[in-house]
Parts: structure tokens; C-alpha cells; sequence
């Protein structure tokens, strides 16, 4: 049967393909951005940092308000939410109203992504959560693609604001099928104590063997990834490649392969297990990347799709970790995504300080270090005890 057969898988892609096609669409609507607001680069940046940054803050706090309310009835308003901010964009009079409205929308994202974690880990059962999980990170990374190349191609054609408000039409009806193919949760048991209860939630996650290390995987993850992407335009831009902008765009196709990677990885781990796996597939990614410091351009661009393929399957492999390691604790997932965007931010940082240094050669020694890192945590975690004792009394506490 085919995968997006089932209801939840289904509506798993659509709400991942969403969340993050609303959140990224903005990014090749930049440079329209400052000619209509008059803006510099850094100005129109904000337009995209702004949402992510709020994402990143609203994830903790939706974790709580999930453990009351319930998971499928936050995520359905969040996708709303977003796509009726994404269609008051292009309304919007100045900059001032499109960057509120950018705010609002990542707030109502960080309803999705951790929610969904849990979601799954409390509903699927451990044998299928693999392949389940791979399908949400699909439908994130063709969302992303697909947002950023439909907002592009819109904007070229009509407007930027036609593109905002297409993107807008698209997630109200990603919202709709998300919500007529979500089952309502059975497996899950509403906390009342809910935010007094995080301290004591949070305490008892970094008290695990294991979480703070997923925690530390997904911080090392994403800043790699979002590193990588963001300096190696630069340097096929130079010499010796000297490419096109319009050519060094079409790099975001890698993106494709973290639909086939996420699943791949799904069901490797359902099979062989996230302990035995997940250290070779960080290997790739830093194999990966070092090979991107070839000189040779079919090289570096096959690199770069290594690394872009192995991102994705240790994401998958890991976020789905932390669902069955936390049995669906919303907050051990939005913990994990906090460090998720906190890596892209730091990491990320660090590598513009070592290009303008040392070049691209700088950014590779940045990530190389931290992919060794992280096959030396991904080596620790395979003696790892399978169930924390402390989540144990947190699910009883919830029954």
C-alpha cells in the first residue's frame, strides 16, 4: 500500500510541506523586498529571520499548550493561522505590517513542527514511527523547495505580492486536507498541570541518558546544514567556477533528495535500529562536505548533494529518536527543535567568521569538527538503555 495511503502519513506530508513552504517562500522575495520598501539586504533579511526567530521561541511554549488542549487541534490552527498571515502579506501597506505579520505566522508555526514529533511518537507504533517520521521531514524538505522555486517563478511572472497570496491559497487548503486527514489522537492524556509543570518536565529531559545528546545532534545538525548552504553560493560565484547567480540557484533541487532520504532512513532504522545506523550516516555527511573543497566542479556538486542526502536521513533518524526516547513528550521535541534552529544560528555565524578568514576552506574545517562531533555522540548513544526511567514517570503522571 502506498505510504500517503494512510490517513496519518498523509496529512503528516501535507502539514510538513506547509509549515515550511509558508516559512521559506520569502527568501527569493528579498531583493523585491528592499526595491519596494527601500531596504538594504539586511533589512529585507529580517522578513525570514524574524519568523524563524519567533518559531524558534513559540516551539517551547506550544509544547505546553499541546499537553493541554491536545495535539491535532494546535497543529490544524497553526497551518491556518500561518496561511491566512501569509495572504495578509501581500496586503500589507508598509514593511512595518509585513514584518508583524511574519512574527504572528512563526509564532503559529511553532504549533507544528514539535507537536507533530509528538503526535507521532504517541500514536504510531515504534515498528511503523520510522517511516511515518520520514514522511513528515519529506513533505518539510520538498515544502521548502517548492515554497522558495513557486514564490520565485510567481514573483518573475505577476508580483511578489501575487506570490504571497498564491502561497496563502495553497496553505488554506493544506490546512483543510491536513485537518480532514489527521485521526484524533487516542494515545493521548492531557496534563493540567501544563507550564507549572515544564520546569520540572524540562529538568527531568536533561536529567536523560540520552535526550541532551539528540539535543546536541540536531544543534550540530542544522547548523551544518544551514552553514553549507549559506556560503557555498559564494564560492561558485568566484573563481574558479565563476557560475551564474540564476545557476547557483538551482542548487536548492538538492532539497528533492531529502524526500527519498528521510524515508530511506525511516525504514532503515525500523529495521536495523537508529544505534547501528545513524553514526554511518553522519559519516556520509561529512564525507560529503570534504569533498566539496575539490577543485573540480562535478565534484563539489556531488558533495554537496552527499551531504544535502545524509542530512536528511540523520534528521529523520534522530527526531524520531527523540519521540520514541520521550513517548510523545511535546516538550522533549520542542527542545530538540530549539537547538535544531539555535545550531543554525550560532554554527552558522562561526562559518561567516571563518569565510571571510580562510574562504571556503574555513567553513569545511567549521563543519568537518562538528560532524566528527557528531559521529563521536552518534558512537556514545549506541550504549544507550532503550526507555529513560524518568519519562516512565512522566507518561504515568499524565495518565
Amino acid at each position: 500500500m502506498n505510504a500517503l495511503s494512510h490517513p496519518t502519513n498523509r496529512a503528516m506530508f501535507f502539514g510538513g510541506f506547509s509549515c515550511f513552504a509558508l516559512l521559506y517562500c520569502v527568501q527569493p522575495l528579498m531583493p523585491l523586498l528592499s526595491h519596494e520598501f527601500a531596504l538594504s539586504p539586511a533589512q529585507a533579511s529580517l522578513s525570514l529571520s524574524i519568523s524563524t526567530a519567533a518559531m524558534a521561541v513559540a516551539l517551547v511554549a506550544s509544547s505546553a499548550l499541546s499537553d493541554r488542549i491536545g495535539r491535532k487541534p494546535l497543529m490544524v490552527a497553526a497551518l491556518a493561522i500561518a496561511a491566512l498571515m501569509t495572504l495578509l502579506c501581500a496586503l500589507a501597506g508598509n514593511y512595518g505590517q509585513l514584518l508583524a505579520a511574519r512574527t504572528l505566522l512563526g509564532v503559529a508555526l511553532g504549533g507544528m513542527p514539535a507537536i507533530a514529533m509528538a503526535y507521532l511518537g504517541e500514536e504510531i507504533e515504534p515498528g511503523q514511527l520510522g517511516l511515518s517520521m520520514g514522511l513528515y521531514i519529506s513533505g518539510s524538505a520538498f515544502g521548502g523547495m517548492v515554497g522558495r522555486m513557486a514564490a520565485s517563478f510567481l514573483s518573475d511572472a505577476y508580483s511578489w505580492r501575487v506570490a504571497m497570496a498564491a502561497m496563502g491559497v495553497a496553505g488554506v487548503l493544506a490546512a483543510f486536507e491536513f485537518w480532514r486527514s489527521l485521526p484524533a489522537s487516542r494515545r493521548f492524556y492531557p496534563r493540567a498541570a501544563g507550564w507549572r509543570a515544564m520546569p520540572g518536565a524540562m529538568r527531568g529531559h536533561f536529567a536523560d541518558d540520552g535526550l541532551p545528546w539528540l539535543f546536541a545532534l540536531a544543534f550540530l545538525l542544522m547548523g551544518c546544514m544551514v552553514s553549507a548552504y549559506n556560503y557555498i553560493s559564494y564560492r561558485l560565484l568566484a573563481a574558479p567556477f565563476e557560475l551564474r547567480q540564476s545557476v547557483v540557484g538551482g542548487i536548492s533541487l538538492l532539497y528533492l533528495l531529502g524526500i527519498f532520504s528521510s524515508v530511506w532512513a525511516g525504514k532503515l532504522a525500523d529495521r536495523y535500529g537508529r544505534k547501528g545506523v545513524l553514526y554511518l550516516v553522519l559519516g556520509l555527511m561529512l564525507a560529503g562536505i570534504v569533498l566539496t573543497l575539490s577543485a573540480w566542479l562535478p565534484a563539489v556538486l556531488a558533495g554537496l548533494a552527499l551531504f544535502t542526502f545524509a542530512f536528511f536521513a540523520a534528521h529523520s533518524m534522530t527526531s524520531s529518536w527523540v519521540g520514541r526516547r520521550a513517548r510523545g513528550a511535546a516538550l522533549a521535541s520542542a527542545l530538540y527543535l530549539f537547538f535544531y534552529y539555535l545550531g543554525s544560528s550560532v554554527i552558522g555565524w562561526a562559518a561567516g567568521v571563518l569565510w571571510a578568514r580562510a574562504g571556503w576552506d574555513g567553513v569545511v574545517a567549521l563543519l568537518a569538527l562538528c560532524l566528527l562531533a557528531a559521529v563521536a555522540i552518534a558512537l556514545h548513544l549506541r550504549r544507550l538503555t532503550p526507555i529513560a526511567p524518568m519519562l516512565s514517570q512522566i507518561k504515568a503522571e499524565a495518565g
